[in-house]
């Protein structure tokens, strides 16, 4: 179905598109450079901006609010999802809003090796609609939260699991867990929670 293959990708952009660059100094109490101090740039070489910027994206707030393809900057091999809606939330784990550790970039999984024990988690909201194959006009939205899992835990078969052997969830490339999963999609059969996580789906936990 169509949302599998954006989830599939959507995921990726926070590793892609949100890399900064420091392109002067500036720096905080802590010696770290903020988005206001107006010398972080994207990876399209645009400065960032407090609030949203003309993409969607709210990096001091860690959000993104706009169309799936405004978050590749309308890149031609997403056009096919180009009219469905992407809203996003993520913590400072995941993507920071400064930098902090002096390389260049806003801080992923600060004072960690990997995403792994971090922290970091992702939320990912998803709309649109199709035509199926007998022409019926199908709406539909998916909800998603995804986790690091913590440094203690294992993973078997593509499913992470704790320390004490309880599972976490399905494993998404490799360093994350998925916790919750909501679908709706009355052409799909898809109706409401298609996953919770059996040690809960609360954001924080790990």
């Amino acid at each position: 179905m169509k949302k599998k293959a954006i989830v599939a990708s959507v995921m990726a952009l926070v590793f892609s598109f949100a890399s900064v660059t420091t392109a002067g100094k500036g720096a905080d109490k802590k010696g770290c450079t903020r988005i206001q101090d107006g010398i972080l740039e994207n990876s399209a070489g645009d400065v960032l901006v407090l609030g949203f910027d003309g993409w969607g994206y709210n990096y001091q707030a860690h959000l993104f609010n706009g169309h799936y393809c405004d978050a590749y900057q309308d890149a031609e091999w997403c056009q096919e999802w180009a009219d469905d809606s992407l809203a996003m939330k993520w913590n400072d784990a995941w993507l920071s809003n400064k930098d902090c550790d002096g390389d260049g970039l806003l801080d992923r999984h600060l004072g960690f090796d990997s995403y792994i024990g971090s922290g970091a988690w992702l939320t990912n909201h998803q709309s649109g609609e199709y035509l199926d194959e007998e022409g019926i006009l199908c709406k539909w939205n998916y909800f998603v939260k995804i986790v690091a899992p913590p440094s203690d835990a294992y993973k078997v078969d593509a499913v992470w699991y704790t320390a004490d052997g309880d599972v976490i969830g399905a494993a998404i490339w490799g360093a994350f867990a998925i916790i919750q999963e909501i679908s709706n999609d009355p052409c799909a059969g898809e109706h409401g929670v298609q996953y919770v996580s059996p040690v809960g789906p609360g954001l924080g936990r790990f």
